[in-house]
């Protein structure tokens, strides 16, 4: 073909798109597929010129926020360009309204040409009455076609997660990616003893600010440059300075994360829906969360206690590094405001006391004190009595385990709950009996209520029975607490001799101060000590010789 004076020389731009969706698929949707399909029509068309080529790989036609894409606008912008090409519509955007708005007005406005090779259209042709019709479908076709990728890949994210595999771009300091399995977890042992000192630190009294210092003192890496370390390519908004250091939010992120207990939460973002990139926290209530789903970092027990910790009033005092030990478990028996520690100088020395805060700042209360020395004495030996009671506990429940009547008792309890539900279900069933002799005319609606009022009361009998059942089936079950947690707790301070905060926070849940100095204190896991404690006084009746558990030197 000959070109004359008059024929108009389009610099082109061939615009090529390929998303991280469809980067799967066979070669008909490949770069190099696009690249050669719109080199073989440039050559076969002379008045355009192929100036250049823009290429958005793994990026989604759901908008048109793509680096390649806003480059090729800026040329056309320029003037560097007039014209674009594409292999088919698809390539250009799968959003209906936005593929539209470029091809009927921008595209015209600026004097592009737009072509799409496999739809057959070409602006600068004149447009049929179908172009009319065709294209605007086509559009919306591949705008469907997106939205039905979105849901499809947002229903397997949503499955994976609830299988408790791991689905983000990087695995959260302290771990890394299997290198069998992208979505399991598997413990980095050098970041995992950061996360260790971490939680140990915030139960020896330390802020998070104080936290974040002390690594930074050391030059530990923060979890951003870890990943940078790691060779990672990790980007994130909430970097400010050149190098990432650990701030007082990394720590609180850290120590409120259940990952490092071996529990995922995920699904906690999302988008409105496949056209809106903007992300929303969702409510609590739709996180997914799955138990057990790797190994963990920090026991159970640590991280109840540092959350709990969490929760408290707790503040550093000026010059100290770390929280007094009794900090936001000590409380006034009266008022339950918090007591504050206050130093009184005298012979040259300084003695600390704990007062009632609200006495102390005139707002009513009596007067409510105690030296912390005299407190640390009471805490300390009411502790040890505690421990040596449990560890008495301990002996008599592995004893029970032992003998044949725990699992005899058990089933007879077990006999006993099935005929309490079988009752349950009976007065149910003569309940909707009554009902319909009730609509048939057997009884009158006196006698319905009379019949209705009896099996109701009978039915509340045998639930209550059967709870009653349960509770002693739990009590017999509690035998097997020996080697729980909770004891576990307690035993490892079995040759305790003197208070820190680490332990008073563990195995302490508040204090109680009395007029008189008087001091009550409620130990953790006080509901579960008071099963086991009367499980072990109930088990000596329930074994065939009751004076067998006194004559091995058990209690």
């Amino acid at each position: 073909m000959q070109l004359n004076k008059e024929t108009i020389i389009y610099n082109a731009a061939g615009y090529l798109r390929l998303s991280k969706e469809e980067g799967d698929k066979t070669e008909s949707d490949s770069i190099s597929n696009q690249r050669d399909l719109i080199a073989n029509f440039v050559k076969s068309t002379p008045e355009i010129r192929l100036c250049s080529e823009r290429i958005d790989d793994g990026f989604s036609g759901v908008d048109f926020n793509r680096p390649a894409f806003n480059l090729m606008m800026e040329d056309v912008k320029a003037g560097r360009i007039n014209c674009i090409i594409v292999k088919d519509l698809s390539r250009f955007g799968r959003n209906y309204i936005e593929a539209g708005r470029y091809i009927e007005r921008i595209f015209p406005f600026l004097g592009v040409r737009f072509i799409a090779i496999n739809d057959g259209y070409d602006s600068a042709k004149e447009k049929s009455q179908s172009d009319e019709i065709i294209i605007p479908f086509k559009n919306l076709v591949n705008d469907a076609y997106c939205r039905d990728i979105s849901v499809k890949i947002r229903s397997q994210l949503d499955i994976k997660r609830k299988k408790g595999e791991f689905i983000g771009s990087f695995a959260v300091y302290g771990y890394s990616k299997s290198k069998e399995n992208k979505n399991q977890l598997v413990i980095d042992p050098y970041a995992a003893k950061i996360v260790r000192d971490i939680f140990s630190w915030k139960l020896d009294g330390l802020s998070q600010q104080g936290i974040a210092d002390r690594l930074n003192e050391i030059s530990e890496p923060s979890p951003m440059e870890y990943k940078r370390f790691l060779g990672l390519n990790f980007a994130t908004s909430f970097q400010v300075n050149p190098k990432a250091k650990w701030t007082a939010v990394a720590i609180g992120r850290i120590l409120k994360n259940p990952i490092y207990v071996g529990h995922l939460v995920q699904g906690k973002e999302s988008t409105p829906n496949y056209k809106i990139k903007q992300r929303f926290l969702k409510p609590e209530d739709k996180w997914i969360r799955v138990k057990n789903t790797h190994e963990p970092i920090i026991s159970q027990e640590v991280f109840d206690t540092v959350n709990r910790v969490l929760a408290q009033d707790t503040r550093i005092a000026p010059e100290e590094e770390v929280v007094y030990p009794f900090s936001g478990l000590i409380f006034c028996a009266d008022c339950k405001s918090g007591m504050v520690r206050k130093t009184v100088p005298a012979g040259g020395k300084k003695y600390a006391y704990y007062y009632c805060s609200k006495n102390k700042a005139g707002d009513g209360c009596t007067t409510h004190c105690i030296s912390e020395k005299a407190l640390e004495k009471a805490i300390l030996q009411t502790l040890q009595n505690h421990i040596a009671s449990i560890l008495d506990i301990e002996k008599v429940l592995r004893y029970i385990d032992t003998l044949p009547m725990q699992q005899e008792e058990i089933r007879k309890i077990d006999t006993q709950l099935l005929m309490k539900q079988e009752e349950i279900e009976k007065y149910k069933n003569l309940k909707v009996s009554i009902y319909e002799d009730l609509k048939s005319g057997v009884i009158n609606t006196e006698e319905y209520r009379e019949f209705k009022g009896i099996y109701g009361k009978k039915s509340e009998e045998a639930e209550q029975a059967a709870g009653r059942l349960k509770q002693d089936m739990e009590l017999i079950l509690a035998g097997k607490g020996a080697n729980s947690i909770w004891v576990e707790a307690f035993k490892k301070n079995r040759n305790i001799s003197e208070l820190s905060r680490k332990v008073i926070v563990s195995l302490v849940e508040w204090i109680n101060i009395y007029p008189g100095s008087r001091v009550e204190i409620r130990f953790r896991y006080q509901n579960e000590y008071e099963r086991a404690l009367l499980f072990a006084e109930n088990a000596k009746d329930l074994a065939a010789e009751p004076s067998l558990i006194s004559r091995q030197g058990v209690m």
